[in-house]
C-alpha cells in the first residue's frame, strides 16, 4: 500500500488450527486482520498522463458476516476493507481505498468478490471454487449479466475497463497473497494496458478464535 510491525502475530499453522470444512469453505483463512509492506502498484495516471509503480504499505480487515439467504440460495461470507499509502506517505491520506464482501456459496461451488473502489467503480466477480482451494481467483468482465463491471462516465471516456482478474492465495506459512489485474482501454493513446497491484499480507489480529466450532 514503513511499518512492519505485527501487533499480534499469529503462529504460522494457524490456517491449519481453523478447520477448512466450517461454512466460510476457502474464505476461513481470511478473518482477522493484516498488514502487508510488499505492495507495488502498476497504474495509468490520467492527471499525469504517465503510466508507473508505486509500491505500498497496506492495511486488511475481513468479518465473517451473517448468513444471506436469496430463496434457496445460502451464501456465507466476510465484509471487508483494503486501505494502501505509498511508502513515506502513512501519516498521510491513503491512495487506496476499497470495501466490499467475499461470498461463499457451497451448493453451486461460487465464489464471488462484490467491490467497490472509491474512484467510483463497482465490481461483482467471481468463479468456481472448493471447500478447501487455497488459490481463489475472481473474474469480471464489462457487459455481463453475471460477474461484470461499472465505473463512472469520466472513467468510462478515460479508462475503459475491460477486463478484471483477481486472485487471493492462502500460503504456508500463513500469508496471504493476493494480485489484481485491470485492462485499460487510455483514451489518451489509445491503447490497452493493464493495472496491476500485488502485495503479501501478515495476519496480526484474530477476530474469533474459538470459530472451530461449526
Amino acid at each position: 500500500m514503513t511499518l512492519d510491525v505485527q501487533l499480534k502475530a499469529e503462529p504460522a499453522s494457524m490456517p491449519d488450527q481453523i478447520a477448512y470444512s466450517r461454512k466460510l469453505g476457502p474464505l476461513t483463512p481470511f478473518v482477522g486482520e493484516w498488514e502487508g509492506d510488499a505492495g507495488v502498484d502498476s497504474s495509468y495516471h490520467n492527471k499525469d498522463d504517465w503510466t508507473t509503480e508505486t509500491t505500498y504499505f497496506e492495511k486488511a480487515w475481513f468479518k465473517p458476516i451473517p448468513v444471506q439467504e436469496n430463496g434457496q440460495q445460502v451464501l456465507w461470507g466476510l465484509h471487508y476493507g483494503m486501505t494502501a499509502w505509498r511508502h513515506g506517505e502513512e501519516a498521510m491520506d491513503p491512495f487506496h481505498d476499497e470495501v466490499g464482501f467475499l461470498l461463499w456459496d457451497k451448493a453451486h461451488k461460487q465464489i464471488m468478490r462484490s467491490v467497490v473502489f472509491g474512484r467510483g467503480i463497482a465490481i461483482l466477480a467471481g468463479s468456481e471454487a472448493e471447500p478447501h482451494d487455497k488459490v481463489l481467483r475472481f473474474d469480471a468482465r464489462p457487459g455481463e449479466p453475471c460477474y461484470g463491471i461499472l465505473q463512472n462516465k469520466y472513467l468510462l471516456h478515460r479508462a475503459e475497463i475491460r477486463d478484471f482478474k483477481s486472485d487471493f492465495t492462502v500460503n504456508e506459512d500463513g500469508t496471504l497473497s493476493y494480485t489484481s489485474d485491470l485492462v485499460l482501454k487510455l483514451a489518451a493513446t489509445g491503447a490497452e494496458m493493464h493495472h496491476t497491484d500485488r502485495n503479501k499480507l501478515h495476519r496480526v489480529k484474530c477476530y474469533h478464535p474459538s470459530a472451530e466450532a461449526n
